[in-house]
């Protein structure tokens, strides 16, 4: 048993407005220079929609992730016949247009502009060129709040069916709140031909020494979540670092600290390294469960006694003890994966939203059209949908997820009515009383401290700079010493 720890990110769906607050305390502190204008390392996008960069999860035209090839994975993006050939040309990458083309205000114009009959205006122009731009065509989030529209939702690779968002009646929206995942099996760190992206041994975030970073863009092609940039200014690559100076001090990440609705958990995971390669080999429907038995229980004696023989510190072990990412992944099983079938095995998750629910229960009054607890067919937002978007198309475990959600709804209507549910409603969805209050408490009720367990560390303490930066699983991910 491999045991080696990673520091992680939940979301909770149901409770994200869609305000951008954590996407404007990222940018204004990590992503503020020139070259990085279109750089948003964190971002909110409104699905069903394209997302931004646009269409991000079509992976017939980007190539990005890992594909099953024989006994073993390999780069969608690199192939032997193609890999030379892409040396000096990425075909795959993202267009400018994919993004959007920075651009600022002629503000000074308002003050400089000569006399004339007509108000001077302050134009759009080009931050890459410097030329003017007559009509400004996209942005991070151009798309942001459309989740009805015919252009931007109807061409969600998700949504099996258009004619959902089409019609007023099966009108459906939410909102994805995305950053890097750091992933277990980076694509964009097995791909670099420079090896300048290296995953972390100590917390395993993901990030890019540009010192050694030669601008091949390998990288952003090869990552299927589009969350490596290219610096236009300095021919570097940029990512999400996790905030680790933050988080170094045990301080919560910046757009976990803004985040108005507290959708956000932060944690410690410990994984058994050993099992990445043989979960990564299942079958699309197989991998959120692959991914859950490779999580270890940080209060069992045998995995302690094997994490402390990898290093990992006291402060760590209790952490993991006490992490709400293992009690929302592991305990409960309600959190979720993006897009397990990339085969990077993201470490961000996701709590499904649910369907729109009456406030009244009395008399007269239905808790919901379909019961109290309904069948998944009859869900507003289609199981399909979020099967497809995170558990690699299993409609068993989102709907799993969706009866304990629904279960604890229910569950906590009749303890604040003074009704209580029968205890085999609870039992059926996996749930005890105990289990319930617990979760309950975790979504609405929980502090700071309790939703992010992040323990301090001083790295100059922890092991050699080599065994740092060569950390993680996958292909050609060896120590930077016997590079």
């Amino acid at each position: 048993m491999d045991v080696r720890a990673q520091i992680v990110m939940a979301f909770h769906l149901d409770k994200c407005i869609g305000c951008h607050t954590c996407s404007i305390s990222c940018k204004n502190i990590w992503s503020d220079r020139e070259g990085t204008e279109y750089m948003w390392w964190n971002n909110v996008e409104t699905k069903p929609g394209l997302g931004y960069p646009r269409a991000w999860e079509d992976q017939q035209r980007y190539k990005g992730g890992w594909v099953i090839d024989g006994q073993k994975i390999s780069l969608k993006s690199m192939r032997k016949t193609t890999s030379l050939l892409n040396m000096f040309f990425q075909p795959n990458l993202p267009a400018i247009e994919d993004y959007y083309e920075p651009f600022d205000f002629d503000y000074a114009n308002l003050m400089e502009a000569k006399s004339a009959d007509d108000q001077p205006v302050a134009e759009a122009y080009s931050r890459i060129t410097g030329q003017p731009i007559e009509q400004i065509k996209g942005s991070a989030n151009w798309d942001d709040d459309l989740g009805g529209s015919r252009l931007y939702a109807a061409r969600d690779l998700n949504l099996q069916q258009a004619k959902l968002v089409e019609e007023y009646d099966t009108l459906f929206m939410q909102y994805l709140p995305r950053i890097c995942n750091h992933c277990l099996n980076p694509a964009c760190m097995a791909s670099c031909p420079s090896r300048a992206l290296y995953k972390r041994a100590e917390d395993g975030v993901v990030l890019v020494d540009q010192n050694i970073c030669r601008g091949w863009r390998f990288c952003v092609s090869s990552c299927p979540y589009k969350k490596v940039y290219f610096n236009w200014q300095s021919g570097k690559a940029e990512k999400c670092i996790f905030c680790y100076p933050r988080v170094e001090t045990g301080q919560v990440n910046a757009c976990a600290q803004s985040c108005v609705g507290r959708i956000r958990y932060v944690g410690v995971l410990l994984y058994d390294a050993e099992g990445v390669e043989a979960a990564l080999l299942k079958e699309d429907a197989e991998l959120v469960q692959a991914t859950r038995a490779l999580i270890l229980d940080a209060r069992d004696p045998r995995v302690r006694e094997a994490a402390a023989a990898n290093g990992i510190s006291e402060e760590w072990l209790a952490a993991a003890a006490r992490s709400p990412i293992y009690t929302l992944v592991k305990e409960f099983e309600v959190a979720l994966p993006l897009h397990p079938e990339f085969r990077t095995m993201p470490m961000t998750y996701y709590i499904p939203s649910l369907s729109p629910v009456l406030s009244v229960y009395g008399e007269s009054h239905k808790l919901l059209e379909h019961g109290m607890i309904p069948e998944p067919e009859t869900l507003r937002v289609p199981v399909d949908y979020h099967a497809r978007l995170l558990a690699g198309g299993n409609r068993q475990i989102v709907e799993s997820v969706m009866k304990k959600m629904f279960t604890l709804r229910v569950f906590m209507r009749g303890e604040n009515l003074g009704r209580p549910i029968d205890p085999g409603i609870l039992a059926a969805a996996g749930l005890d009383r105990e289990g319930a209050l617990r979760l309950y408490r975790l979504f609405a009720l929980a502090g700071y401290n309790e939703r992010n367990v992040i323990p301090p560390q001083q790295r100059e303490d922890q092991e050699s700079e080599s065994r740092r930066k060569g950390a993680g699983f996958g292909i050609l991910t060896k120590t930077r010493k016997n590079r």
